[in-house]
């Protein structure tokens, strides 16, 4: 995926810029001289997606539509930036986004403390607000319109409690955000992806997970299109990959220490990499995966205090 990819029906694939080349994407749907965002990247990526836009010879008054899978900063912090630029879009964000969406400084101070403020602003910017009456809750099951193309909500939780992906009729094609894990293009063998769940910080939860991979798999999706990283094929391997894997990083978590996490995490991703039959060294397959493990290990070590305490 170049800065704008085609995918078919009407679909775009964007490199957003965020972390490295081939790590962040946003999809910018287009009906009749119409369009539609789904997910934005950072403040940083509202450049790229504008660009998008001139090149399909759209303005920014065409966009309809901002649709959220999550609030996490890499899909959604440009959403502030971007609708200042957009005066017809409408933001579609889980009910669970709308005050964070509204009024982000929460948000930006909790990820800041994360950080620290030179690597915040390094990668994500400031956040701006959205007005309320600009922002629509994404109800399960709630559809809209793109000049008469429906695109239909669906609850799925798992990776965050505010997590939901749309299923776009015209093209058969499910925005999947992070429900249908991480899959880089480094890592695809023979058309295969290597896909695992990114179980950030701080609502990972594996039977939910489990019940929206299946709802997924349900729902009429012909291909999903995934933040981390393009497009892949609606296949049971896949699907049965990903249920595999949430259920192996639940049991390292109860198994080992925090401290010794990140360690067994990339021994056992390394391990599955090597299975999938990639053929890269290590050293590079660790490198392509380090912000994904830490941040999965922190996850983990979350979920393994707040779900099993005396463990």
């Amino acid at each position: 995926m170049n800065n704008l990819s085609e995918s078919g029906d009407g679909v775009h694939g964007i490199d957003t810029g965020y972390h490295r080349r081939h790590f962040d994407a946003a999809y910018l749907i287009v009906e009749n001289g119409a369009a539609a965002f789904v997910d934005c990247g950072t403040s940083h990526s509202v450049p790229r997606l504008m660009a998008a836009l001139a090149q399909r010879e759209l303005q920014p008054a065409d966009v309809k539509w901002l649709l959220l899978t999550h609030i996490h900063l890499d899909h959604a912090g440009g959403a502030g930036r971007l609708l200042a630029q957009c005066p017809e879009a409408q933001l579609l964000v889980h009910p669970r986004g709308v005050r964070h969406m509204a009024e982000p400084s929460r948000l930006e101070t909790g990820v800041r403390a994360v950080y620290g403020d030179a690597a915040y602003d390094r990668l994500y910017g400031p956040l701006q607000p959205v007005a309320a009456d600009r922002i629509v809750a994404a109800e399960h099951g709630l559809t809209v319109e793109l000049n008469g193309r429906e695109i239909r909500v669906m609850d799925t939780p798992g990776h965050a409690r505010h997590h939901v992906c749309f299923l776009d009729r015209k093209s058969a094609s499910a925005f999947t955000g992070d429900t249908l894990g991480v899959a880089y293009p480094e890592l695809t063998l023979d058309g295969e992806p290597f896909v695992f769940p990114p179980t950030s910080p701080v609502d990972f939860d594996p039977e939910a997970w489990h019940d929206s991979l299946e709802r997924l798999g349900r729902s009429g999706a012909q291909g999903f299109c995934l933040t981390h990283f393009g497009s892949i094929d609606n296949n049971s391997r896949t699907i049965d990959a990903m249920h595999r894997r949430i259920d192996a990083f639940a049991e390292l978590a109860l198994q080992t220490p925090s401290a010794q996490l990140p360690q067994k995490l990339a021994d056992f991703l390394l391990g599955e990499v090597k299975k999938h039959g990639c053929r890269l060294p290590d050293e590079e397959v660790l490198s392509i995966l380090a912000l994904d493990i830490d941040l999965c290990a922190q996850g983990l070590a979350i979920w393994s205090k707040r779900s099993h305490p005396g463990v």
